[in-house]
């Protein structure tokens, strides 16, 4: 059964410890559980906050005015699919890097790249999951979900998901609560061709290559601690919600503006990183930049900041909460980097992270 309580403080659940109280928090361990909690807060007409490991949430610190539905559903299945292929099933609110951890101990390719990120399988699908050169866009065959305004459960295929960088059907809206995830993996030793220059440079091998599976996960888990991306109570730079901002997408004439203002700012001979990118809707062709060079060089270095919140120590991307500072120091922060890097370049950077109850905007 749902356990039910009142102004429960949220700090506790995000790994940022920030944010305020929740009006009513339940506590769902069963899908029948978050179904009934959302529809009854939804028939009441009161707000919903659906949470999972609150790994990519930011929360006001006045709390949330409504009900905070906790997922903590367990459970997974492994489904036989010819081929060599395999779809692992798995609750919402399974702890995302055990299932990688299992995954990779069960012979199954397609995650093992995605160690060490924070937070449950539910969320995986919302903001498209991924890292050193993996996402979950290329393993998600299915979610299945309620839909809340059609007060029903259903089926989303890969399709139906729309995945694009960072983003899906699901992000930036309410009316699915992601319930279940099925993963297509491959049987076998090997990882997934190793696409990510820095973690094949680690491996000692060419991008391209395929490494053990155990390897692979072993040399995420290594720079993500490296970088402070692994949840520890003993280090404070994991206080964060990790990369707190998106690389910026830029289509031509953003592109010719970056391109203007680093000649300008850093000299004729400075080149900026740029990765190609899917084409706009409309076919404009676009390309992908990074946020942490560009943060950096607009003179916000690793550990900068004049109060309770910081940039880390060890990346760029990452805002911290390493001591007793309020969501508000960190949305400080956030907007002093924002528009540094708008100032410097021309470039909006948009957070990554969903904010609750506040907003970036002055």
């Amino acid at each position: 059964m749902a356990v039910f309580a009142e102004d429960v403080n949220l700090a506790g659940y995000t790994t940022l410890k920030l944010g305020g109280p929740a009006r009513r928090f339940v506590e769902a361990t069963t899908e029948s559980d978050v179904v009934e909690a959302v529809r009854a807060a939804d028939e009441a007409g009161e707000p919903v906050l659906v949470l999972g490991g609150g790994s990519n949430v930011v929360v006001a610190d006045a709390g949330f005015p409504g009900t905070v539905v906790h997922v903590g559903t367990r459970g997974t299945e492994r489904r036989a699919v010819e081929g060599g292929r395999v779809v692992v099933a798995a609750q919402a609110g399974e702890e995302w890097d055990p299932f990688v951890a299992r995954c990779v101990a069960d012979g199954l390719a397609g995650v093992e790249c995605l160690a060490g990120i924070p937070g449950r399988v539910g969320a995986t699908p919302i903001q498209n999951v991924g890292a050193y050169g993996q996402d979950v866009a290329e393993t998600i065959q299915w979610v299945r979900a309620y839909d809340r305004e059609t007060n029903e459960t259903v089926t989303l295929d890969r399709e139906q998901c729309r995945f694009t960088y960072r983003h899906s059907v699901f992000k930036g809206s309410d009316r699915y609560v992601v319930l279940e995830v099925g993963y297509l993996l491959r049987e076998g030793d090997d990882s997934q061709p190793i696409a990510y220059a820095e973690l094949a440079r680690s491996l000692g091998v060419p991008p391209g290559e395929r490494v053990p599976l155990k390897e692979a996960r072993d040399a995420v888990l290594e720079l993500r601690r490296g970088k402070g991306m692994v949840v520890d109570p003993a280090d404070p730079d994991s206080r964060s919600a990790g990369s707190f901002f998106t690389n910026p997408i830029l289509g031509a004439d953003a592109l010719a503006e970056l391109e203007r203002r680093v000649a300008d700012r850093l000299g004729p001979e400075v080149a900026f990183p740029r990765y190609p990118e899917a084409p706009a809707p409309d076919g404009t062709p676009r390309v992908k930049t990074s946020a942490a060079w560009l943060i950096d060089r607009a003179g916000f270095a690793k550990g900068h900041g004049d109060g309770p919140a910081r940039i880390s120590s060890k990346h760029t991307l990452a805002l911290t909460n390493p001591g007793c500072g309020t969501t508000a120091d960190l949305l400080a922060l956030a907007r002093e980097v924002r528009d540094g890097v708008r100032a410097a370049f021309g470039v909006e950077l948009v957070n990554e992270p969903v904010l609750v109850g506040v907003t970036l905007t002055n």
